[in-house]
C-alpha cells in the first residue's frame, strides 16, 4: 500500500465509475473494524444510495492478508476491564449496520478475499453478492474468547446445511471458499487473479442494473465450485452435533473413535465452556427466528452480558493480549455451566434493547 492510501484513513469511500467503492484500509491489523469505521460505512452507504449514479456497491479490503479480521477487540478488551460503554455503543451501532446491508437497495458486492472473521463476516456475508477466492480463510472463532458468533453469526449459520454451521460455530474452525458456498456465507468462488477484472467490470455496469445482472456478470469469472471439504463430512458431523445439550454433543464425539472425532473434541476443549452452551441455545433459538433483526436482537442481549464476563476478559487476554493460549474459563466444565448463569445472556434488557431504524 502507498503513502497516500495510508493518508486517506482507515476507512476509503469512493466512487469509481458506476461503483462506490468501501475499502477496509487498516492493512497492518488486517482490517478490524473500528466503532468509527461503522459510523463511516453508515455514511458512505447514505452517499451511495442516494447517488443515482452509483450501480453496485463493492466492500473490499486493503493489503494482501485478508478482507477484515473482525473487531478491534484490545479496544473492547480494555473498555470492558474498566467497565465502560464501548460494547454497548460498539455493537448497537455495528447490529445496525449488518442489518442495513442485507437490506440494502442497491446491489452490494463483498469480496471476501483472505481472511475474513467476526465483524469482517457481518459486512460480508449479509450482502447480496458475496465473492471468495481460493486464499479466503472464513472463521467465527469466538466461542475462543468467551464469546459467540455474533454480527448475525447466528442467523448464518443456524441456516447452513443440517449441523454444519453448529460445527462451525462451536469449533471455531475456517472455511475455504468452496465450505463457505456450502455452509450458505457466500455465493461464488473467483480467482484472487481475476478479482482486478471483476472490480473493473463493476465500476461499468449501467444504473440501475439489477441483482440478477450482477450475477450473471459474477458469474462470469467465478469457477462454479460449490462445495468444499466441509461437505464430505456432512452426515458424521449431523450425528454428532444433531443434539440440544453441549454435554450430549461432546459424549457423542467420545463415542465415536475416529481421528476427526477426536480433532473435534479437542477443539472444543479449547473453547469456553460458557460460551459453548450460551452459543448452542442462540443458535437453536435462531432456526425458529425468521429476520436477522430477530437473531441480532438476541445477540445484542447476550452480548452486553458476555461484555461484562471475566470469561470475556480472559478470552481475550489469552487469545490477543498475553498471546499465551491458556485462558482459565469460569466454570472449566460444560458440565457446571447452570440455567442461572445462562439465564442472563437471554433477559429483556429494557430501555437497552436494540431497535432498529425504520429507514435511513
Amino acid at each position: 500500500m502507498n503513502d497516500a492510501a495510508a493518508a486517506e484513513g482507515d476507512l476509503i469511500a469512493r466512487k469509481e465509475g458506476a461503483a462506490g467503492i468501501i475499502r477496509l484500509n487498516r492493512p497492518k491489523a488486517i482490517n478490524a473494524v473500528t466503532l468509527e469505521m461503522f459510523h463511516d460505512i453508515d455514511r458512505a452507504l447514505d452517499a451511495f444510495e442516494a447517488d443515482p449514479d452509483v450501480a453496485v456497491i463493492v466492500l473490499e479490503g486493503a493489503g494482501e492478508r485478508g478482507l477484515c479480521a473482525g473487531g478491534d477487540i484490545r479496544a473492547l478488551w480494555e473498555s470492558s476491564k474498566v467497565k465502560g460503554d464501548l460494547g454497548k455503543t460498539l455493537w448497537r451501532d455495528e447490529y445496525i449496520l449488518n442489518a442495513r446491508i442485507k437490506k440494502f437497495p442497491k446491489p452490494y458486492v463483498a469480496f471476501m478475499d483472505g481472511i475474513v472473521m467476526g465483524g469482517g463476516v457481518g459486512l460480508s456475508a449479509h450482502s447480496r453478492h458475496r465473492v471468495v477466492t481460493e486464499r479466503t480463510k472464513l472463521a467465527m472463532p469466538e466461542v475462543g474468547l468467551g464469546f459467540f458468533p455474533d454480527v448475525g453469526g447466528t442467523y448464518l449459520l443456524s441456516r447452513s446445511p443440517g449441523e454444519i454451521g453448529t460445527y462451525f460455530g462451536l469449533t471455531g474452525t475456517t472455511m475455504n471458499g468452496p465450505d463457505a458456498i456450502y455452509a450458505r456465507f457466500a455465493d461464488a468462488v473467483v480467482p484472487s487473479a481475476k478479482l482486478p477484472a471483476l472490480r473493473e467490470a463493476l465500476t461499468k455496469v449501467a444504473p440501475g442494473t439489477n441483482s440478477a445482472a450482477i450475477d450473471n456478470l459474477i458469474r462470469g469469472f467465478a469457477t462454479g465450485e460449490a462445495s468444499g471439504p466441509v461437505a464430505a463430512m456432512q452426515a458424521r458431523i449431523d450425528g454428532w452435533f444433531a443434539r440440544g445439550r453441549m454435554e450430549d454433543i461432546v459424549d457423542a464425539l467420545k463415542a465415536d473413535g475416529s481421528e476427526l472425532a477426536q480433532a473435534t473434541l479437542k477443539a472444543l476443549g479449547e473453547k469456553s465452556p460458557r460460551g459453548m452452551v450460551v452459543t448452542l441455545k442462540l443458535l437453536r433459538l435462531a432456526r425458529a427466528t425468521e429476520t436477522l433483526e430477530g437473531c441480532l436482537v438476541r445477540e445484542y442481549r447476550a452480548a452486553l452480558e458476555v461484555f461484562a464476563s471475566d470469561d470475556f476478559r480472559e478470552g481475550v487476554r489469552a487469545a490477543v493480549i498475553d498471546k499465551d493460549r491458556n485462558p482459565k474459563w469460569q466454570p472449566t466444565r460444560i458440565e457446571d455451566v447452570t440455567a442461572e448463569m445462562l439465564a442472563p445472556y437471554f433477559a429483556e434488557i429494557g430501555a437497552d434493547e436494540l431497535k432498529f431504524p425504520d429507514s435511513k
